[in-house]
């Protein structure tokens, strides 16, 4: 069944405000395993900080490597100044044989990897093996053999080429069997590990070179640094010398926070993509002082305590981070520190103070609700000293009464319905602002958005976070954000890399339990790194040139949605195409973005106004044959942005559009 539509763009009306670069920006959170998909290195438990998962004393990710009897293992405190703690290797001479730890690994070839180490060992041990093996065949990928020089802890360097790429490879690191004996008493035969890391020398800032590529394929324009996580983080523990910072337990998502991805490994990345940082302090197990010494670090002169601090971790010159937020979901029971609204707009005045105290220029955000009366009070307390009040608006099928019983249309047709939630919360939120002067000035910025397919609690596969469906609503989703412009400057997609339900670049093919974390893959591909249909849209709607937005209108059909709960908007005729339009700083082009919600076709005609265009127009086309369409690592692009040219008078007469599908059309000037 096909529909007709048309589409009339007022070219003569443009708005007189700016759409901020901001606005398609992302989110890096330390969550399930964002950091382990976003980060080059290829072990776990560098710091050996895991307790053992077995009888044998090995810690975490390790297994004991040994064909000795009497081998025995143990975890110990670390060297001097070092976080984490020492694996303990005791190898009896008598054994003949040969003792050591190891781990799976994915490995990427031929490629060259620096090997460092951290070991002592007893004074009869003269040298140790690192290999990388093939777990399947045994074949040896790498090897490389580190004398060890002294009984006391020592670094140690290396380079291990690796011939070819192996996902299902082991590094193992071990006093070889052949190692010449000694004679056995009390104090032989030990080695310690303090740390054991291999980084590919490909890899950009710490992060693997594939995920740094597609970033800035996403032209971000901000990059935000929060999430739960970030309440019970303090910064002061990610900076200095590695191995010296201290192992945090990460406790919102359990397991460790990344020690390796600080304060300055966050900014190296948004300066290797060219985007504005924007930095949530912690406040909930935090203090005004803390924050106020976070600013001070990134942007105080060397003459400065946290500046010169920062000089001596190698970075003289001040960062100049701009964006700061305070709280995060702070109205949530799940974030360390909750609080009532009047607690947290107490709480934001108290470090609001603090932090411009220590640069006047920063711009402040807060942490706001959807959930008006939370706003009205934070606002009353603390807006005339904030410059924006922040959303995180997730969309999915509990505001319906929906779950996953409920027939698979009429779930698409809810998630679908995106912008009309997200327009209805900013229409409030912008009430509230306007009601009062002194704090008339405040913008919104939606530091975390998604489609959140709850309840999701169990998985098999990917979650359809990840299909076309969810693409589909994101875009218009933005759509919505775009038409908002005046008000919204800043938008966080959630999330960048794995992590969270949703993150739109894929390291491999783990997945993501709400409540249990991440399970294992089962592909045996853990080397694809892939966007998803959503990655495809971020990208797309990112490197359009649009400055100023347009009046835009579609007739076309609706459609309706039977939500088994109270809805605080009308749900009864929503029109198939979302669409909005844009133009660039000299209005020499028109761009027309149009989503099709619609599970059918759709003839859609075009009639510009004002604006005399080329006889060319470029298309480009999200598109699949099911809304539940997925990449994965067997099919990296199966869903995919494509371009085409079609003529201009082709949209006079009526151009098909394929039904749950993203178009973005761009009209130059004659």
């Amino acid at each position: 069944m096909k529909s007709n539509a048309m589409i009339t763009i007022d070219c003569n009306k443009i708005s007189e405000h700016e759409i901020n670069p901001y606005l398609f920006g992302h989110f890096v959170e330390d969550i399930r395993d964002h950091m382990e998909a976003m980060l080059a290195y290829p072990l776990k438990d560098m710091d050996f900080e895991s307790e053992a998962e077995s009888k044998t004393a090995v810690s975490g990710s390790w297994r004991a490597y040994t064909n000795g009897r009497n081998t025995t293992y143990a975890i110990e405190a670390p060297a001097p100044r070092h976080s984490g703690r020492a694996q303990r290797i005791r190898l009896l001479s008598d054994d003949e044989a040969y003792a050591g730890i190891a781990q799976a690994a994915a490995l990427k070839g031929p490629m060259e990897y620096t090997l460092r180490i951290v070991a002592r060992a007893s004074i009869e041990l003269r040298y140790l093996v690192v290999a990388a093996v093939d777990r399947q065949t045994e074949e040896v990928l790498g090897q490389v053999r580190i004398e060890l020089k002294s009984h006391n802890w020592q670094k140690y360097e290396a380079g291990l080429t690796v011939l070819r790429a192996c996902p299902d490879a082991e590094i193992r690191l071990y006093i070889p069997a052949e190692h010449s004996r000694w004679i056995d008493h009390v104090s032989t035969g030990m080695l310690w590990l303090d740390h054991v890391s291999l980084l590919p020398v490909d890899h950009i800032g710490l992060v693997k070179r594939e995920v740094v590529e597609m970033t800035r394929e996403l032209n971000a324009g901000m990059m935000r640094l929060a999430g739960n996580y970030i309440s019970a983080y303090h910064w002061e523990h990610g900076i200095g010398p590695v191995l010296e910072r201290p192992i945090m337990y990460n406790e919102a998502w359990g397991g460790w926070t990344s020690k390796y991805f600080g304060t300055d490994e966050f900014i190296r990345f948004c300066r290797e993509l060219q985007v504005e940082p924007l930095i949530c302090v912690n406040d909930g197990s935090g203090t005004p002082e803390e924050a106020a010494q976070w600013i001070e670090y990134c942007n105080g002169s060397v003459d400065t305590p946290m500046g010169a601090l920062r000089a001596k971790n190698g970075s003289p010159e001040p960062y100049r981070v701009r964006y700061w937020e305070i709280g995060n979901e702070v109205w949530g029971q799940w974030q360390v520190g909750s609080c009532t609204a009047e607690q947290f707009g107490d709480r934001t005045v108290q470090f609001a103070k603090k932090m411009k105290q220590t640069d006047p220029s920063i711009v402040l955000l807060a942490c706001g609700h959807f959930e008006q009366e939370w706003n009205k009070t934070v606002l009353d307390l603390a807006g005339e000293h904030i410059d924006y009040l922040t959303l995180h608006l997730y969309h999915g099928y509990g505001p319906f009464g929906m779950n996953r019983d409920t027939p698979a249309d009429d779930r698409y047709k809810a998630i679908v319905s995106y912008p009309e939630w997200t327009g209805h919360y900013i229409n409030q939120t912008t009430e509230v602002i306007a009601s009062a002067n002194k704090h008339r000035h405040v913008k919104l910025a939606i530091t975390e958005y998604n489609t959140m397919y709850y309840p999701n609690t169990v998985r098999k596969g990917l979650p359809n976070e990840h299909t076309l469906g969810a693409a589909v609503a994101n875009a218009a989703n933005l759509n919505e954000m775009i038409r908002c412009s005046n008000m919204v400057h800043i938008g966080s997609y959630s999330d960048l890399v794995n992590g969270w339900l949703g993150g739109c670049i894929r390291v491999g093919d783990f997945y993501a339990d709400q409540y249990c974390g991440k399970q294992a893959g089962w592909s045996g591909k853990p080397l694809t790194i892939y966007g998803t249909p959503t990655y495809e849209v971020l990208k797309l709607y990112a490197n359009r040139d649009i400055k100023h937005i347009i009046p835009v209108q579609a007739e076309c059909g609706t459609f309706s949605i039977v939500a088994h709960r109270k809805t605080p908007m009308d749900l009864s005729a929503l029109p198939d195409l979302d669409v909005v339009a844009g133009t660039n700083e000299d209005h020499s082009k028109i761009t027309l973005f149009i989503v099709n919600r619609s599970l059918e076709q759709v003839t859609v005609k075009i009639d510009l106004h004002a604006f005399e265009a080329s006889q060319d127009t470029v298309l480009h086309e999200i598109t699949g044959d099911s809304y539940d369409d997925i990449n994965s690592v067997f099919q990296p692009d199966h869903i995919r942005s494509d371009e085409c040219v079609v003529p201009a008078h082709k949209w006079q007469q009526g151009h098909v559009l394929r039904p749950f599908s993203i178009y973005v059309l761009e009209f130059n000037r004659l």
